[in-house]
């Protein structure tokens, strides 16, 4: 497996997102989903990121199991700061809130130290520098090694950058989510920053392999308006050219998009998630995939940035993001 730094961190070029393990694109299986991750490891796809809100922190617990005997091949990577409530979700950023989250994680997850915790929404009631001198203090005291923030404004980036260096930003990246061009790759480059694309499969949809009639009744996808039936109708007519020129590269439409991202920064860490091996094996293969250059462009021009019909989250959380 190829190797790609966040700021001063080093891990696989391709990272295992853990979100899917727990119910929330269906049902999946506990022992398939630790395979998964056992397999990871064997693969050299040491970056494995959960966080506290999957499953409301069954997701942690699931991930502490697999790691038992392998911890040293894992870097880990979890998050805090979005919070459920019975009134909704929400944000809590505040310093005594990151103790308490980051200590809880150690927990479930069974371990002393986390290696990459983020930040996973910011709180705009809370000043970034709070926020972070908290995360600082953890690491002082050996609690985390590296802090990592996610979906966040660029201005509030350098902010927090000031604070304490940020080795990753986490958000979502993707040729079908393409808003990180405008100005967060930038300011990552300046910084020294790595940039960590989640969903970089468009939640499955690049895969070519998703539809209303393979998303389960409670699949969290159906709150999001991209995947409305309407949206759909108008997305899919982009998988046609996505499989053709994959099929150029000798390639799956995944790894394909997989290996786009890759293109794009040499700081770039694409974050597909799974909770099966079939995918994370096809999916690892994209690191050693090199599109040629009229690949990329051809992919450059049938997907261009604003082309995906629907907003990326439903609107409430949207009201969350780039902060």
């Amino acid at each position: 497996m190829k190797r790609r730094k966040l700021g001063p961190l080093e891990v696989s070029a391709v990272g295992l997102g853990c979100m899917s393990m727990t119910p929330i694109y269906g049902e999946p299986s506990d022992s398939e989903a630790i395979a998964t991750i056992h397999r990871a490891a064997e693969l050299g796809v040491d970056l494995v990121d959960t966080s506290d809100v999957y499953g409301n922190g069954r997701n942690e617990e699931l991930v502490g199991r697999a790691l038992k005997g392998r911890r040293d091949k894992i870097v880990l990577a979890t998050k805090f700061g979005q919070i459920r409530s019975p009134d909704g979700a929400g944000v809590n950023g505040k310093p005594d809130y990151v103790r308490q989250a980051c200590e809880a994680s150690l927990k479930r997850l069974d371990i002393d130290c986390i290696d990459l915790y983020y930040i996973h929404r910011v709180d705009a009631t809370v000043p970034i520098e709070d926020t972070v001198g908290a995360m600082a203090r953890l690491k002082d005291a050996g609690k985390i090694r590296f802090l990592g923030i996610s979906e966040c404004a660029p201005a509030t980036l350098r902010r927090a950058h000031k604070v304490h260096p940020i080795a990753a930003l986490q958000t979502e990246y993707s040729l079908w989510t393409r808003d990180a061009e405008a100005e967060l790759l930038d300011t990552c480059a300046a910084l020294g920053v790595g940039y960590v694309a989640y969903a970089p499969l468009g939640r499955g949809f690049l895969t070519g392999t998703v539809s209303d009639a393979t998303l389960a009744a409670k699949d969290r996808r159906r709150e999001h308006p991209r995947f409305f039936a309407e949206n759909m109708a108008k997305n899919v007519a982009l998988l046609p050219t996505l499989q053709e020129l994959a099929d150029k590269e000798h390639a799956t439409p995944a790894q394909l998009a997989i290996a786009w991202l890759l293109s794009r920064r040499p700081f770039i860490v694409p974050l597909p998630g799974t909770s099966r091996r079939r995918w994370l094996e096809e999916n690892a293969k994209a690191a050693d995939l090199s599109p040629a250059p009229e690949t990329l462009a051809a992919l450059d021009r049938a997907f261009p940035p604003g082309v995906t019909a629907g907003t990326r989250y439903p609107e409430a959380q949207l009201k969350r993001l780039g902060i």
